[in-house]
């Protein structure tokens, strides 16, 4: 037994490795983003070290968020995928280790006078007991084949692992971008109500000119055509908010927690922490959906080494210890010490085709894993850059915009006042009012977006990567 635990041993630290050697490709994007300037990239705190509670400052979203947390359903789905590649990897790395057993058993036998061939004696009865403790069959992993299977179901365990922190994060940013739909989609109501009550007075104003003899039938017709205008986008709004209003059930998993905190407004969404930037470097590190393709990327060359390995013997022990006799009062003792074992070797013959071609099949799946790690790469490098150049042109064409409505206001009032001292036509009052609610709407919608662009960013730089919860 000394000599099989010794031969076990020297198998075991004696394995070679047919599997190529991780080695990170090269960064397959340019060293710095192309939107960023030379402040971005230093200037500001690192999102993965925010956490999300720390970067959203609604409490209204932050309780919609924790919700989803905790009842998301595609959420619940990705946690318990986990642990199905968790036991998947704990079931494949068993096969490194021998796998004692212990046996015991009880039988009884009997022969007759033809059997023992003792004329007159009758049936004989025996009994027979054993107990022990037995190895199967243990395969020596010379070639590393079951090291590099065992490899490969923990780098897809880790993988999972990151899939569900991606996945998570994905649900945050759905979370807080349809929020922010829904409250720009109420603060369009808001205005949209202001703009129709304003309107229903304008129609009420122009009929009594009307019925004066101070205007015509024409301008109390458009009158009512802008109310009429004002009223249908209000019901498409109020339309777009039942909608909204159903996909956050969704997204968080269930009815809307109750009471919830009041909203702030959407000009007090943006976050007061300035995201830095960093280096496209750095996404190797924070992107979980990054890592989960390296640790793909790892599988698929562990893969590589069990086929090539497969050509190669395979080479079992089987071993057993353990007592036998025929009554239970002598069972344990030398008398009836037994044991055995054994060595056992099989080599492929005629399906060498099949091996070649489970090999040529690993090598595409890695060389598909490393293309997929650097499209990943890509992608994560396109939505960091296309985000901050949102940060800094966003900010600039809401500025210009909150300009413009002030500008559009002052005509508004100066063509009403005008119009009333008979110096212009209701067209011109007409005119301006459209002009003033489209950018009114445009503004709010500016806001939200410029709010959304930075939701983005967060997460594209691996917002709360080193948040344990």
């Amino acid at each position: 037994m000394r000599k099989l635990i010794a031969a076990t041993v020297l198998a075991l630290t004696s394995a070679c490795h047919f599997a190529p050697p991780h080695l990170q490709p090269s960064l397959p994007t340019p060293p710095v983003y192309l939107s960023a300037s030379d402040s971005d990239a230093t200037v500001g705190t690192r999102a993965a070290d925010i956490t999300w509670r720390e970067f959203f400052r609604d409490p209204r979203l932050q309780a919609l968020i924790t919700t989803a947390m905790r009842s998301n359903r595609d959420l619940v789905i990705a946690v318990e995928q986990i642990e199905v590649a968790r036991g998947q990897y704990r079931i494949q790395s068993a096969d490194r280790f021998p796998a004692p057993v212990a046996t015991a058993g009880a039988s009884r036998s009997g022969a007759g006078d033809a059997a023992t061939g003792i004329a007159g004696a009758g049936t004989i009865t025996t009994d027979r007991l054993s107990v022990g403790v037995g190895i199967p069959s243990f395969e020596l992993d010379f070639w590393g084949r079951v090291r590099d299977l065992s490899e490969a179901a923990r780098a897809r365990y880790l993988a999972t692992v990151q899939a569900q922190r991606a996945f998570r994060l994905s649900l945050i940013q759905d979370v807080a971008t349809t929020y922010l739909q829904w409250l720009e989609a109420q603060q369009q109501i808001q205005l949209a109500e202001q703009t129709v009550q304003s309107r229903r007075e304008g129609v009420r104003i122009a009929q009594v000119r009307l019925k004066s003899g101070l205007t015509s039938a024409l301008d109390f017709h458009q009158a009512e055509s802008l109310l009429t205008q004002a009223e249908a986008a209000l019901a498409g709004l109020r339309l777009q908010s039942a909608q909204l209003d159903n996909l956050l059930f969704v997204l968080v998993g269930g009815p809307l927690p109750a009471p919830l905190p009041a909203p702030l407004p959407l000009n007090e969404q943006l976050s007061p922490l300035t995201l830095a930037a960093g280096l496209p470097s750095e996404l190797l590190l924070s992107r979980p959906d990054v890592i989960g393709a390296e640790e793909r990327l790892r599988a698929a060359e562990a893969n590589v080494g069990a086929a090539r390995a497969a050509f190669f013997p395979t080479i079992s022990l089987t071993g057993a210890l353990g007592f036998a006799s025929d009554a239970l009062s002598n069972l344990v003792g030398r008398d009836g010490l037994n044991w055995n074992y054994g060595a056992s070797a099989a080599a492929p013959i005629f399906n060498r085709g099949r091996l070649h071609g489970n090999v040529d099949v690993a090598r595409a799946q890695d060389r598909i894993a490393i293309a997929d790690y650097e499209r990943t790469i890509q992608g994560a490098f396109q939505e960091v850059s296309n985000a901050l150049a949102g940060r800094r042109f966003l900010a600039e064409q809401v500025a210009a915009e909150e300009r413009g409505t002030q500008a559009q206001r002052q005509i508004a009032a100066l063509a009403h006042t005008r119009y009333l001292e008979g110096v212009v036509s209701y067209i011109e009052v007409l005119d301006a009012e459209r002009s003033l609610f489209a950018a009114e709407q445009q503004l709010l919608q500016l806001r939200r977006v410029e709010s959304s662009n930075l939701v983005a960013l967060y997460i594209a730089l691996g917002g709360g990567a080193r948040e344990t919860r």
